[in-house]
């Protein structure tokens, strides 16, 4: 299982996750910031889980790429 978490108030509209990992991160036309598809919320930190195996590369390059940190990508 692959779990993705951002924290999307800290999020400075970079783009990069966008960019990397498109199929999962999306910038929001209406604040500029990142928003993580298909996603729960809890106190303003947005958490996607798969199986798909696929998502960690994507996920971990646009984590990596973050200039802020706010994403973590995790495989258990």
């Amino acid at each position: 299982m692959v779990i993705v978490t951002l924290q999307r108030d800290k999020c400075i509209g970079c783009n990069y996750c966008a960019e990397f990992a498109p199929e999962f991160f999306r910038m929001s036309k209406k604040d500029g910031k990142s928003v993580l598809l298909k996603t729960e919320s809890k106190k303003g930190f947005y958490t996607f889980k798969t199986q798909n195996p696929e998502a960690f590369g994507p996920c971990e390059k646009a984590a990596k790429a973050c200039p802020v940190n706010i994403i973590s990508v995790k495989e258990i």
